[in-house]
């Protein structure tokens, strides 16, 4: 299982080096996130969603010079999810779809000043009820990084324990416990955005 922890320096120099196995890895472990990621902000169109994942890779392989991994903890996808975000905002400006492009815009800055204080306030209950809360989870999950978002799939939708996901991860179960606890207050943030900004979705 490829984790974020394998893109670190080494791996950055063998795939720059043309080693063809590091550059498939980075498409194999980040290809569904990064669809997930493009599927609601291109209007849940799928073939817009595929162009701007592939266009990401390419970009991403011909910019892989410009990814720093002891800036991003060996984490390669803020640089991803900033480089889908880009190729997002083309397709959509040659698809005439200014007021969703803005309205993604408007997100992520709101939610990037959330996550820097993941300490708010516990989703209130008069959110929760809502009718369309289990689509928007969808959504929530979709936009979340990566490891946040495989942690809440391990822990309530597989029911795994925190040993075994840290097992599974190669790590310690405070890290795991560390990494739930920041992916339950990012998908609180992230959640609360999308109902206030009243992002589409199918219930």
């Amino acid at each position: 299982m490829i984790t974020v922890q394998d893109f670190d320096a080494s791996w950055r120099a063998r795939a720059l080096a043309g080693d063809e196995a590091a550059a498939a890895a980075l498409a194999e472990a980040y290809l569904e996130p990064l669809y997930r990621l493009a599927f609601h902000r291109v209007g849940r169109r799928r073939d817009l969603a595929e162009e701007v994942v592939q266009e990401t890779l390419v970009r991403a392989h011909t910019d892989l010079a410009r990814y720093e991994p002891a800036r991003c903890g060996d984490d390669p996808w803020p640089w991803l999810g900033g480089l889908l975000r880009n190729e997002v905002r083309r397709v959509l400006a040659r698809e005439r779809h200014a007021t969703l492009g803005a309205l993604w815009d408007a997100l992520d800055e709101e939610l990037a000043a959330a996550y820097a204080k993941l300490e708010s306030a516990p989703l209130a209950e008069e959110t929760l009820a809502r009718e369309e809360t289990r689509a928007l989870v969808d959504v929530t999950l979709s936009q979340l990084p990566p490891q946040y978002r495989e942690a809440l799939e391990a822990k309530y939708l597989l029911g795994r324990s925190v040993r075994a996901m840290a097992e599974a991860w190669r790590t310690t179960e405070k890290t795991v416990e560390s990494r739930l606890t920041r992916a339950r207050a990012a998908f609180r943030v992230t959640f609360e955005a999308l109902a206030r900004f009243g992002v589409q979705v199918e219930a």
